[in-house]
C-alpha cells in the first residue's frame, strides 16, 4: 500500500449570491494573472528579472492603490495562488515541458485555488470556503485524507466543480504474470496481441451533425447578443458531453488493462505530427492517443505495473511477427496482407501488437516513466531502409 497524490473532482451548485461572489473572484484572479504576466514581459524587455517574490511584493503595493481596492473584496488566497501558478508555468516553459504562458481570457475556463486556512471540511462533508460560505457539493465518491488545496472551476458550459488535492492510500493490484502489446488505431481504438479488439466509440464523430447545426445557428446570431450567448452555451454543452464520455471510456479501458496485465507494451506515437494530416486529424484527436498513454503511465506507477514504450520508427505493421520479414511499403488502406516469405496471413493491427510485445520484452523496464525503447533506430544514423530494417529485425528476433 502506497500514498499517492490524487485529484478528485466533484460538481457543486452555487446559489445566486455565490455565483456573483465567484464571478468577482474569477475576475480578480484573471486580472492578477494577466497583470503579473505583463509585468514579467515588460521587465524582461527592460533587462530585469521578476520572480514570484518580486511579483508578490508588487501585488501588495497594487492593492493599496485607490483604483485597485476592489481586489481586497475577495479572499487574498486565490490571487496569491495565481502568482504561484504563473511561476510554475514559467518553470515548465524553461524546462521545455510547456509553451510560453498566455493571458487568461474571460470566456475561457475560470478557476480559483484555496489553501488550508481558507476552507474547512468537517466530518459531515460540509465544505465552507472563505467569503463564499457553505457549498452544495454532490459527493460522488469517498476519501479518507484531508485536502491540501481546493480549486473551484467553472467550465465553458457554466458548470461548477470543486477539485480536491488528496494524499490517498492505494492498494497494489495482484500480479497476473501476463504481458500484452497494444496497437492503437482509428477504426479500432486498440488491438491487443492476444487477439482482443477494443472498439472506438467515436464520440465526436457521432455528434458531428449536431455540432454543425449548432455552429450554423451561432453564425447567424449577432455577436454579443443574448441569443448569441445562448447559442454559444449550447455548443459548449455538446463539447462538454463529448469530453466527459471520452474521458470516462478511456479510464475504463486503461484501468482494465492495468488490472489484467503486469507488462503493457505500447508504441511511441507522434500524435502532434499525425494530426497534421488534415484527412485524419479529427479522427485522431477523437481517439485521444495521448490521453491513453498518459493514463497508462501514472496507473502503472501507482499499481507497480510495467509500461514499456517502443520506438516510433519500429516497423510494427510492416514486419512479419513469424519470420521477421519487413515489407518495403504498406499503405494505410491495406488492413490485411500475406507475408511473401512464410505465406502467413496477417491482420495489420494484430500483427503490429504482436511485434510491439516482442520488442517490449527485449529490454528491462520499470514503471511508466522510462524513455521509449530504441528498438531499431539510433540517434544520428542514416535514414531507415528496408535492408537495414531486415538486418536489425534479425538482431531483435
Amino acid at each position: 500500500m502506497i500514498f499517492v497524490k490524487l485529484r478528485y473532482r466533484f460538481r457543486f451548485y452555487p446559489t445566486n449570491v455565490q455565483k456573483k461572489a465567484l464571478a468577482c473572484t474569477f475576475g480578480a484572479v484573471r486580472y492578477v494573472y494577466n497583470w503579473a504576466l505583463r509585468l514579467r514581459i515588460d521587465s524582461y524587455h527592460d533587462g530585469k528579472t521578476v520572480n514570484y517574490n518580486a511579483s508578490s511584493a508588487a501585488l501588495t503595493i497594487l492593492k493599496k492603490q485607490e483604483d485597485y481596492q476592489w481586489l481586497n473584496e475577495i479572499s487574498c488566497i486565490p490571487t496569491q495562488q495565481t502568482l504561484r501558478h504563473l511561476q510554475t508555468a514559467f518553470y515548465n516553459f524553461f524546462k521545455k515541458q510547456s509553451r510560453y504562458p498566455s493571458f487568461k481570457k474571460k470566456n475561457g475556463v475560470q478557476s480559483a485555488t484555496y489553501t488550508r486556512g481558507s476552507f474547512k471540511l468537517d466530518v459531515n462533508r460540509n465544505l465552507r470556503i472563505s467569503k463564499l460560505g457553505r457549498l452544495d457539493v454532490h459527493w460522488s465518491r469517498t476519501f479518507r485524507s484531508n485536502p491540501s488545496t481546493i480549486t473551484i472551476v467553472k467550465d465553458k458550459s457554466n458548470r461548477y466543480f470543486v477539485s480536491l488535492v488528496l494524499d490517498e492510500k492505494i492498494k497494489k493490484l495482484p500480479k497476473t504474470k501476463k504481458a500484452v502489446g497494444v496497437d492503437l488505431g482509428i477504426s479500432r481504438l486498440a488491438t491487443l496481441s492476444n487477439g482482443e479488439r477494443i472498439p472506438n466509440p467515436k464520440y465526436l464523430i457521432k455528434q458531428t451533425k449536431k455540432l454543425a447545426k449548432a455552429q450554423r445557428t451561432l453564425s447567424r446570431r449577432i455577436k454579443g447578443s443574448g441569443r448569441w450567448k445562448r447559442a454559444k452555451f449550447h455548443i459548449a454543452r455538446i463539447h462538454a458531453k463529448i469530453a466527459d464520455a471520452r474521458l470516462d471510456h478511456m479510464h475504463k479501458v486503461t484501468t482494465d488493462l492495468v488490472r489484467r496485465f503486469d507488462v503493457i507494451c505500447i508504441e511511441d506515437l507522434n500524435v502532434r505530427g499525425m494530426i497534421k494530416n488534415h484527412n485524419l486529424a479529427r479522427s485522431i484527436s477523437d481517439a485521444s492517443f495521448g490521453l491513453f498513454r498518459s493514463q497508462l503511465r501514472y496507473k502503472t506507477e501507482w499499481y507497480s505495473k510495467d509500461l514499456r514504450v517502443v520506438d516510433r520508427f519500429f516497423p510494427s505493421s510492416k514486419r512479419c511477427n513469424i519470420c521477421g520479414h519487413v515489407l518495403e511499403s504498406l499503405p494505410l488502406s491495406i488492413r490485411e496482407w500475406n507475408c511473401p516469405e512464410c505465406n502467413t496471413h496477417h491482420d495489420r493491427d494484430e500483427n503490429a501488437s504482436k511485434n510491439i510485445l516482442a520488442v517490449g520484452h527485449t529490454v528491462t523496464a520499470r514503471g511508466g516513466s522510462r524513455r521509449p525503447v530504441r528498438a531499431l533506430v539510433r540517434k544520428g544514423t542514416i535514414r531507415r531502409t528496408v535492408n537495414r530494417s531486415e538486418s536489425s529485425t534479425q538482431k531483435v528476433a
